[in-house]
């Protein structure tokens, strides 16, 4: 039959016993500190070079994107592959831009490097001649387009980009053509409101 022992307390084994403990204590923390920092460190990581959330505050993507949407925004895609037409991205707001208080806009891509873009008779919006699909408008956005869009030719390195809620929203009409250097990233899914969850 098992027999617990003890060990009285003055004996130099216990010493060692306690002394034994304090170290994994010690040593536990250690390792939960280190893992910790280095938890907060990759999330600062991804947040400034991978992935960032933003959180939309107006209606001028409407309906792809309402007003109190949050969006995952992908920073490193357009370092492998070229800006397409038809991506939301998120960008610096431009120069021309002078809305007060407002750091990143984010708006869908219409023309491209080296493109001619302008509006049609009937407010379709015309590239180099041809009208193009735009498949995430809905029937009011074009029946409603807003301003026309100016007949200009992208060069190097410049995007066109518009609102999909064409009547009510501050684009490259107003501030004209943006930077590549301005863009941040591709917004890839809506994450909240858990209603919306999707991808763009």
């Amino acid at each position: 039959m098992p027999v617990a022992g003890v060990i009285p307390a003055d004996d130099p084994q216990a010493a060692a016993t306690g002394s034994d403990r304090s170290a994994r204590i010690k040593r536990n923390v250690i390792e939960w500190g280190v893992i910790i920092a280095v938890a907060v460190i990759a999330a600062l990581l991804l947040r400034a070079f991978v992935v960032q959330p933003y959180f939309i505050p107006s209606d001028s993507m409407y309906p792809t994107l309402k007003d109190g949407d949050k969006v995952l925004v992908n920073k490193v895609s357009y370092h492998m592959h070229p800006i397409h037409r038809g991506d939301v991205v998120v960008f610096k707001t431009p120069p021309n831009d002078h809305s007060p208080g407002i750091k990143d806009l984010i708006k869908r891509v219409i023309g491209l490097p080296g493109e001619t873009i302008q509006s049609g008779p009937n407010g379709e919006i015309l590239i180099n001649g041809n009208p193009i699909k735009q498949p995430w408008l809905t029937a009011s956005a074009k029946a409603g387009p807003g301003p026309p869009v100016p007949k200009m030719t992208l060069t190097a390195g410049e995007y066109f980009v518009m609102g999909d809620n064409r009547g009510d929203s501050s684009d490259s009409r107003v501030f004209g053509p943006i930077s590549r250097s301005l863009i941040v990233g591709r917004a890839f899914v809506i994450v909240w409101p858990v209603s919306r969850i999707g991808g763009l």
